[in-house]
């Protein structure tokens, strides 16, 4: 896809725009209904409405390059002439363990996706947030290529772990649950990740759920325990385990179903240390038929549960099970069949295999035809899966205290590829950092060349067209640009292969990165010429900035940003009541490095690559000489920067 010049003024004007302003939408949009259920809930307990402004979401103060593709989703979505065929896309389907030619069951551009979301008992982690800007980079790519997304997140917001929670710290469901919903969203938000559709809540779908294990009862798949709980019965479900783990289930022990169970309480998003395993889904009820059977609906149990978390039904009184509240909403909003269901690797099994079982259990339908699962986020030096039972656990403003570091995180896993394991290190912080710096120092460049006109020089003093793209066939940086959105866009639809999509960023960021440079170096040796003591008559010239070029690299780059994200302002930190926090309570930013150090440690960069070893020893010894060091990455990565002690 080459640059089209109407779109380019679209990035100019957005990239103008201040980036602080925000849409005073509700992020959290479910859809309201009407309860058959009556809750229980004393007179004595607070009730906090969900109407509260201290419970509402604000839209995120996208980056331009975001608010563009979302204007040229819209501007798609109301074309009424004929498109071309969309672009075809590859991913790695877990339900068949390949890389598969994605079509949408609509076979046009609409697409439904369905993500697992959050158990709103405490902070997400970085480890969390890998799946959900994994979310957001597949939704940015499809967008991209034209496809219209539909996207749906769910929210936990009753368990064992939020109960036990509420019970120890003797706060309401609402008030713990909606503290961290707003965490979660603003964590969302300062990552630039652009929201669902909607956040349903498992709490205000009580009746679908209900409605669910009716159909699975009549289908024979679900009964009833002398307690009153409700299990699907796994032996009567043919091909069950059988979707995306290939479970062998004719071996499975007694408890092994408390394994699974004991699963949901070490994952990603839902351990704790301080919670009963025995009191999980799988293993809540000693009288179910099978031991693989796992719990559709808890009945209610006076010495755990709590009125604001039981409710009265048809089926009973008590609670959802774990896995039920995602086949509900999945159905309920996108329908019986889904396009793409999202996920981390560990939800495989048992919450995938599961959610798989119930729905098409209840429907005799396909559930989905395409599951993606992200690899986890490794920490430490012995590469340990981050969790928090192990303790190693960092939220994202703990491990990411500033502005820069919270966009090196979201560039760290954008730049990955997303089915492999990402160790979250200093190393790679550090690189990831790097990187922004210099993208960021290239974009100031072009802003100022661009923007400002670079002290005068007209744009029709540009070489190769004149500035008006008269003549660009023949322009050298253009045909690199274009070259590089080619290679960027196969990356994207073979997989999401970002690491080669980040390779094309950096191709056109050193496009623009020379011609500054050969500009700057003409200009000093016109200079040097000019002071010099043997001075000649003739002069030096200077050929102006190939500004039709830079303008071609600045769009490529907001193009591309479409998709990886990164260049935004980090929205501040809020307070626990939703104020935003005074300057003087959040950490300062990360300057420590100035930019001549960083201009040495590139050009240093440029002599390696030239094997131009004498000069690369030399730049080295400038740059410790200023207090720094630089250590290169294996594997030709941005080399890493640090004050000296």
């Amino acid at each position: 896809m080459k640059l089209s010049t109407a779109w380019s003024t679209t990035i100019l004007l957005i990239a103008g725009s201040s980036s602080s302003s925000s849409s005073s939408v509700d992020a959290f949009q479910p859809i309201a209904h009407k309860h058959r259920a009556s809750r229980t809930s004393p007179a004595s307990k607070p009730t906090i409405s969900r109407n509260d402004p201290k419970f509402k979401f604000r839209l995120p103060s996208l980056s331009p390059s975001t608010l563009l593709l979302q204007m040229k989703m819209a501007s798609d979505s109301e074309e009424q002439v004929a498109e071309s065929p969309l672009r075809g896309v590859n991913l790695f389907n877990s339900l068949t363990n390949q890389k598969d030619p994605f079509t949408p069951l609509s076979q046009s551009k609409a697409v439904s996706m369905y993500t697992c979301g959050p158990t709103v008992y405490d902070y997400a982690h970085v480890g969390n947030f890998r799946a959900f800007l994994t979310y957001d980079v597949l939704k940015r790519a499809l967008s991209y290529f034209k496809y219209d997304v539909d996207h749906i997140c769910n929210l936990t917001d009753v368990d064992d772990k939020i109960i036990a929670r509420c019970t120890r710290e003797d706060r309401s469901l609402l008030d713990v649950t909606r503290t961290y919903e707003r965490k979660f969203m603003e964590d969302l938000e300062a990552l630039n990740i652009i929201p669902a559709r909607s956040y349903p809540r498992a709490t205000e779908h009580i009746d679908e759920m209900v409605e669910l294990i009716q159909m699975l009862e009549s289908n024979g798949l679900a009964y009833q325990s002398e307690e009153g709980s409700w299990y699907f019965n796994v032996e009567k479900k043919e091909g069950y385990g059988q979707q995306l783990v290939k479970l062998d289930v004719g071996n499975m022990k007694k408890n092994a179903s408390g394994v699974a169970g004991a699963q949901r309480n070490t994952d990603d998003e839902s351990e704790d240390d301080d919670i009963d395993i025995d009191m999980d889904a799988d293993e809540y009820d000693a009288d179910k038929v099978g031991a693989r059977d796992f719990a559709l609906w808890k009945a209610y149990k006076p010495e755990f549960d709590r009125d604001d978390a039981i409710w009265d039904t048809v089926i009973g009184k008590g609670r959802p099970g774990w896995h039920l509240e995602c086949s509900a909403m999945a159905r309920k909003y996108l329908g019986d069949s889904i396009d793409i269901h999202c996920g981390g690797i560990d939800l495989k099994f048992p919450h995938h295999e599961n959610e798989i079982a119930q729905s098409e259990g209840a429907t005799g339908k396909n559930f989905c035809s395409c599951w993606l699962h992200n690899g986890f986020v490794n920490i430490g030096e012995k590469d340990e899966k981050m969790s928090k039972s192990k303790g190693n656990f960092l939220t994202l403003r703990t491990a990411c205290p500033t502005n820069d570091e919270i966009r090196a995180y979201r560039y760290l896993v954008v730049s990955s590829q997303y089915r492999n394991p990402l160790s979250f290190t200093k190393a790679a912080t550090g690189a990831a950092k790097g990187a922004l710096k210099r993208m960021d120092s290239v974009m100031m460049q072009l802003n100022n060349a661009l923007d400002l006109n670079l002290d005068g020089i007209d744009h029709g003093d540009a070489k190769n067209g004149n500035g008006n793209g008269d003549d660009n066939n023949n322009n050298e940086i253009i045909a690199k640009v274009n070259k590089e959105l080619e290679n960027f866009e196969n990356a994207l639809a073979d997989d999401l292969s970002m690491p080669r999509a980040a390779a094309s960023l950096f191709g056109v960021v050193k496009a623009a990165e020379t011609e500054f440079k050969r500009y700057k170096k003409e200009e000093k040796a016109k200079a040097s010429n000019s002071d010099s003591d043997y001075n000649t008559d003739e002069t030096l010239e200077v050929t102006p900035l190939d500004l039709v070029g830079l303008a071609s690299v600045r769009d490529a780059m907001h193009q591309m940003d479409q998709v990886f994200g990164i260049f935004y302002e980090v929205p501040k930190e809020k307070n626990d009541d939703g104020s935003k926090k005074d300057e003087k309570d959040e950490p300062a930013e990360d300057s420590s490095i100035p930019d001549e150090v960083m201009e040495l440690v590139q050009s240093r960069t440029d002599a390696k690559e030239a094997k131009d070893w004498d000069l690369a020893d030399s730049l080295r010894s400038r740059i410790t000489e200023l207090g720094f060091a630089v250590k290169d990455v294996k594997g030709g990565g941005d080399p890493i920067v640090s004050r000296l002690d």
